[in-house]
């Protein structure tokens, strides 16, 4: 897989919430946590406001616009921001999941969103790299997400056997094309993995490194892949990304490794060797450094206990 697919596949994001939102009038709604997970929408027609904690400024969303919400902080969407919110549980919750929320008549401004849990101990890997709102507005960018969006709206219009798994569908391509998109736009500013894709010769080494962790790769190696000198290819590299080359690809062993140990019946042996070590002991203190516990330690308690090296992950 291309390492966009790798690192989504090992956070299993699983869609738990897809639904519509009809309003009318003058409304605001404030929405609690989200717990870690990630909110992807789209505005279908109208505009609306919305202000997350800790972002610096609200952003106005217009028809077409699409936006993702990384951070899972506690967010606002409204009409008008200086009007007074009621808490979202108090308009969604008669509402079945998966259906169209009508609010104060409707008519005005129609969005559609989906909501994402991550597994928790790998989501850093993506929502570390994240600003708090990524605002997708371009009309290239509407084309590309708009039949996706409006199949979903369809789907939640008119349900039909099978609409919950074509839901779950949309909503992941939904997911990925906003985060395709965001890649295009360039870092901004921003330092990660995700950002250093869009490079095209910092995309090849990571593409390799993806492509076969277990290869004894040597910085020579990668550099040439980026068509680079070393030492030039290892600071734009560690610019770019926030990491060593080496760093990185370490740290992408051990979190596909500790996949293995919570996932499978696989020897801490056998994953030692399958990802190039000649020494179980070599192998373990290379997980222990970046994962924070022993192997053995992780494999009995699967995720419970990962220390800060799982929640750092391939963040930046």
């Amino acid at each position: 897989m291309d390492p966009l697919s790798d690192v989504l596949s090992l956070m299993r994001p699983r869609n738990y919430m897809s639904a519509g939102f009809d309003a009318g009038g003058d409304w605001s709604i404030q929405f609690p946590d989200q717990q870690q997970s990630i909110k992807c929408g789209a505005v279908v027609s109208g505009r609306c406001w919305l202000a997350v904690d800790g972002a610096a400024e609200p952003v106005l969303l217009k028809a077409g616009d699409s936006m993702l919400l990384p951070s899972g902080r506690p967010f606002r969407l409204a009409s008008d921001l200086a009007l007074p919110s009621v808490d979202a549980s108090t308009v969604f919750a008669s509402v079945p999941k998966g259906g169209i929320v009508t609010h104060k008549g409707g008519g005005d401004c129609l969005l559609v969103s989906s909501r994402f849990a991550l597994d928790g101990n790998y989501a850093a890997m993506l929502l570390g790299v994240l600003p708090p709102i990524v605002h997708l507005r371009h009309e290239a960018d509407q084309e590309t997400l708009r039949w996706s969006v409006e199949r979903m709206m369809q789907e939640l219009r008119e349900p039909q056997p099978g609409g919950f798994l074509v839901i779950q569908h949309l909503a992941h391509m939904i997911l990925v094309q906003a985060l395709r998109l965001h890649m295009a736009e360039g870092p901004g500013g921003g330092v990660g993995w995700l950002f250093a894709l869009g490079d095209r010769q910092m995309g090849a080494a990571i593409h390799a490194m993806h492509g076969e962790p277990a290869r004894r790769w040597t910085l020579q190696a990668l550099a040439e892949l980026a068509g680079m000198s070393r030492s030039s290819f290892a600071l734009r590299f560690k610019e770019t990304v926030g990491k060593s080359p080496m760093e990185y690809l370490t740290r992408w062993r051990m979190l596909l490794a500790g996949d293995r140990l919570a996932n499978s019946r696989d020897s801490v042996s056998s994953i030692a060797l399958s990802f190039g070590y000649e020494s179980e002991s070599a192998f373990s203190t290379a997980f222990k450094r970046v994962m924070g516990c022993s192997p053995r330690q992780y494999g009995r308690v699967g995720h419970a206990s990962t220390g800060e090296g799982v929640a750092d992950g391939l963040a930046a």
